[in-house]
């Protein structure tokens, strides 16, 4: 690939891929295009009975504690979830409680998961910005050795590498973005699956 091709393309690419401006003032640096909905709302999936008398109450049961971290874990299939709270709360002697301390832990889980997800796509996202700024910095500075009356062909090599590294890595960024843009998202499913399953188990 030629050099001139090579600025065209680092231009372009760029220019496409970085960080549009946000939708929501709000959330400057929220680089997807579903809207940032900071933390999932409980009645959005929950529908079962208050949770005030366990919010703090969980983390003290050993055995809710622990399956919590097991049915929050991305790792665990829905299909071993719903298994696991199924044989938990069969064998529970209060369903009703088990169930809402069980429910109270994940709640609380998985918002601090879907939080740390998103606060990583906002610290890719300002990288993102300094990279597109680099990479427009050096694409200008290798088109000014190109064109100048005798051009160092080592220099022009070197930043010529540097640029193709620089949008590699840019696009990867930017691929490893388009991926966790849907991680918010399948979060609040599972969340509210699970929820669900709870809720039967509790009736």
């Amino acid at each position: 690939m030629s050099t001139r091709t090579l600025v065209i393309i680092a231009l372009l690419l760029v220019g496409a891929a970085a960080p549009a401006v946000a939708a929501d003032p709000r959330y400057p640096d929220w680089p997807c295009a579903q809207a940032k909905v900071p933390e999932i709302s409980l009645a959005a999936v929950w529908a079962g009975p208050s949770l005030d008398d366990v919010k703090d109450k969980w983390k003290a049961d050993d055995k809710v504690d622990s399956l919590v971290a097991r049915l929050a874990a991305r790792r665990t299939s829905m299909e071993d979830a719903e298994k696991l709270i199924t044989e938990f709360l069969s064998n529970s002697k209060d369903k009703a409680q088990n169930g809402k301390m069980l429910f109270a832990g994940l709640f609380e889980s998985l918002n601090a998961q879907r939080n740390s997800v998103m606060n990583g796509l906002e610290r890719v996202t300002r990288k993102q910005r300094a990279a597109a700024d680099k990479v427009r910095a050096d694409t200008l500075a290798l088109h000014e050795l190109q064109d100048s009356p005798t051009p160092d062909a080592t220099k022009v090599e070197q930043l010529s590498n540097q640029l193709t590294w620089e949008t590699r890595i840019f696009e990867d960024r930017n691929k490893v973005i388009r991926f966790a843009c849907e991680v918010p998202t399948i979060i609040d499913q599972r969340l509210f699956a699970l929820g669900r399953t709870i809720q039967q188990e509790m009736e």
